[in-house]
């Protein structure tokens, strides 16, 4: 039998930014020593473990993944990856990024094809061996450098996509039994970082101290910014930072003016709130929002 060849990616790759405007699917091996500062994006993102152990921080939670595990991961979601000395170096696992536009193109208006990944920030799944081997078949299949007897690009992205329909069609199916989704056992949940979230989204436009954050959390403020950076990996600062760039984000997203948005996203000033975007994404607001327009389209004509 020919062996089956997939996109790679290395486990040491810090990337965790499309460049296609659409999805992306790899095999990746090893430890995930490239991906483990906390970080987000407006793209889903699955993994499937093909093999080993793994374990990732999803906002307030720890999931620890085995064989045949399916985690799931939303929009904007502050996430990192845990690598355990020993444990995790011959985990195998596919990751694929795809956005909610392409989502909503292969749904073709029949059925959101969505609704698996907006079902919470974050989710683990483990199937029965029949439809893990289903879900797992169209997964590989989508992976794939090349298909037998199939010639030229255009011909392997229309294959892809049928495999990855397929896929979310199965799996939101499976998503609705609950029997299915992975017990208490395989998490840990921090109710550290609960608290802390909570009290950022109620009072994202305003100006919160760290000692406020440090009396949600009923600790000194030495001991809530040190247990903190233990859970997360980042400071108070940064993750409080982050917090308000992914509301910025949403709002330019659902068409808010940049010129309005740092206000209710709590930034001091305008200058603040560019100076802190630059620094994120690599670009202004304003040509952020000139690219979730250009992306837009190019889903549309793909």
């Amino acid at each position: 039998m020919t062996a089956i060849r997939t996109s790679f990616m290395s486990g040491e790759d810090e990337r965790q930014y499309m460049i296609r405007e659409d999805y992306e699917i790899y095999e990746k091996y090893g430890a995930p020593t490239g991906a483990t500062a906390l970080h987000y994006h407006d793209f889903y993102e699955l993994i499937y473990i093909l093999d080993g152990e793994f374990s990732s921080l999803v906002d307030n939670v720890t999931y620890f993944l085995k064989k045949g595990d399916f985690l799931l991961i939303g929009r904007n979601v502050l996430h990192k990856y845990h690598f355990i000395e020993g444990k995790h170096a011959r985990s195998r696992r596919i990751v694929l990024w795809i956005t909610r536009q392409m989502l909503e193109r292969l749904s073709g208006g029949e059925q959101d094809l969505s609704l698996c990944m907006e079902r919470g920030k974050g989710a683990v799944y483990h199937f029965p061996p029949h439809y893990e081997g289903i879900l797992r078949d169209l997964l590989v299949r989508a992976a794939m450098t090349d298909v037998p007897d199939l010639e030229g690009m255009r011909g392997k992205r229309l294959y892809d996509r049928a495999q990855l329909t397929l896929f979310f069609l199965y799996l939101n199916e499976l998503c609705e039994k609950e029997a299915f989704s992975s017990g208490e056992k395989t998490r840990v949940h921090h109710e550290l970082v609960d608290r802390v979230n909570d009290y950022i989204e109620g009072h994202m436009q305003e100006a919160i101290s760290l000692d406020e954050l440090a009396e949600q959390a009923h600790m000194s403020k030495y001991h809530f910014l040190r247990r903190f950076k233990e859970l997360t990996g980042t400071t108070v600062h940064v993750y409080l930072n982050n917090k308000r760039l992914i509301r910025c984000c949403e709002l330019l997203q659902e068409g808010e003016a940049v010129g309005t948005v740092w206000g209710r996203c709590g930034f001091a000033d305008y200058s603040s709130f560019l100076r802190n975007f630059r620094k994120e994404y690599g670009m202004s607001p304003t040509s952020y929002k000139t690219y979730l327009g250009k992306r837009e389209s190019a889903i549309s004509e793909g």
